[in-house]
């Protein structure tokens, strides 16, 4: 079986160290680079000793040149200012990214639709399977109930995650908006609570509000593995594409 060559950037964060930990375990997947910056303090350590296994043969580098060159995907978990960088070296070697950095801003967004007509991007504010399911039941809940319920939306995080609302909840309120025919002023309307504290990994719930009765749906991550598990759906799914916008969604179905 030929093995699918990943490089990892944000390889010393909580995510990248996640991510190369299940790849080194998993034999569908061969690690070929993993990028971080200088001041992480890990460059020039082997990706085996920084996950605590044996080492691999493969350094911590902040040269993207270098850690791209070999890989057939690039998983991107770092930071959204950094972006617009690795997407940059992906179109000038010819390499998929898998994209799971949030907060992206509208140019960046743009430039990831335009450069998915020369090479394969999968974008997704969250990785996780249940996630993407959960997207699937908003969006029919709030066609099937109708009108007669106000719809909110609570997210809440570890105190260290930086942006809010989250990139989920964000998806969530676009995409029941979406079904609805809602215009985005009226899309704004769809309150998002914000909460942040602790170490919680990650919870949504998107609350169905009616007379006498109230449906919620609630999606609750109870480990980081969730989110790198489908990072690496997602480079499976995309590494033999030629070019195209994706999301979570697309590879679920592929694996279905």
């Amino acid at each position: 079986m030929k093995k699918i060559r990943i490089a990892v950037a944000g390889a010393g964060g909580r995510m990248g160290r996640r991510i190369l930990t299940l790849a080194q375990a998993n034999p569908q997947f061969q690690i070929v680079g993993a990028l971080e910056k200088e001041e992480a303090g890990i460059l020039g350590m082997d990706v085996g000793s920084l996950t605590g296994q044996e080492p691999i043969g493969v350094k911590v580098t902040a040269d993207l040149e270098e850690a791209l060159a070999p890989t057939q995907v690039l998983i991107d978990f770092t930071h959204a200012s950094a972006t617009d960088r690795h997407l940059a070296a992906a179109l000038r070697l010819g390499k998929n990214l898998v994209i799971g950095t949030t907060g992206l801003s509208e140019k960046t967004r743009s430039s990831l639709k335009r450069s998915s007509g020369r090479i394969a991007i999968l974008q997704s504010a969250n990785m996780s399977r249940g996630v993407s399911f959960l997207y699937e039941l908003a969006s029919r809940a709030a066609q099937v109930l109708g009108e007669g319920y106000d719809i909110e939306i609570t997210e809440t995080h570890h105190r260290t995650k930086k942006d809010a609302p989250s990139g989920t909840a964000l998806e969530l309120a676009r995409l029941i908006a979406q079904v609805k025919g809602w215009d985005s002023k009226r899309a704004g309307a769809i309150a998002i609570h914000s909460l942040r504290g602790g170490d919680v990994v990650g919870e949504h719930t998107v609350s169905f509000l009616g007379e006498g009765e109230i449906l919620e749906l609630v999606h609750r991550a109870t480990s980081r593995d969730a989110f790198a598990r489908g990072a690496l759906a997602a480079a499976k799914f995309i590494a033999g594409r030629k070019k195209g916008l994706y999301n979570m969604r697309d590879a679920i179905r592929f694996r279905t």
